[in-house]
């Protein structure tokens, strides 16, 4: 089973609202999902996130898969593998 760590959306039309999620890569983007690590917010200026450090390191560590969008915010948060 192939662990991705990519972004689910949600908020209102037109005012998207993300949270950072681990889940299955052939699950729905807004379908089932193993894990809540986080939340982003584009909407704000500037865009807010709030990761959960430890959860991300162990998910990493097991072998998930960032997408390129949260790679960047784990980068910009100073998470590495």
């Amino acid at each position: 089973m192939a662990v991705k760590i990519r972004l689910k959306r949600m908020g209102q039309k037109k005012a998207p609202f993300y949270r950072i999620i681990v889940a299955d890569s052939r699950s729905p983007r807004d379908g089932k999902f193993i894990d809540e690590i986080g939340t982003y917010d584009p909407s704000t200026d500037p865009s807010t996130f709030k990761i959960n450090e430890e959860l991300a390191k162990k998910w990493l560590a097991n072998g998930a898969q960032p997408t390129e969008v949260v790679g960047k915010l784990f980068k910009i948060a100073g998470i590495e593998k």
